[in-house]
């Protein structure tokens, strides 16, 4: 399981903008480079990151082998409700992680 920091507030006002902020521990091996043996190294990378806001997404995005190691991505949504953010990252060989966390809308 990979690490990952998120930055999410507890709570919100209904309609405020809340920025969430994520990052997570990957190599994002690209698939063309040499390793120490002289072969390329298999391409290891996550392909696609979505944040879910009970259910509905609110965040999507699509990566590509030129995305750096242990990608950072921030974004913003209006908060209407009090819910849960599933924060889900698919990636190759099989990978997927989902972190959870609360937001309470007063």
């Amino acid at each position: 399981m990979a690490r990952t920091l998120l930055r999410v507030p507890g709570t919100a006002q209904r309609g405020e903008v809340v920025e969430i902020r994520t990052l997570i521990q990957h190599p994002m091996e690209t698939g063309f480079r040499p390793g120490a043996d002289g072969t390329v190294q298999p391409r290891d990378i996550i392909r696609r990151f979505t944040c879910l806001y009970n259910n509905r997404p609110v965040f999507e995005a699509d990566l590509h082998p030129a995305i750096a190691a242990n990608p950072y991505l921030t974004f913003t949504f209006v908060a209407r409700e009090s819910g849960v953010l599933a924060f889900i990252w698919e990636g190759d060989n099989g990978f997927s992680q989902t972190e959870t966390r609360a937001l309470t809308v007063a």
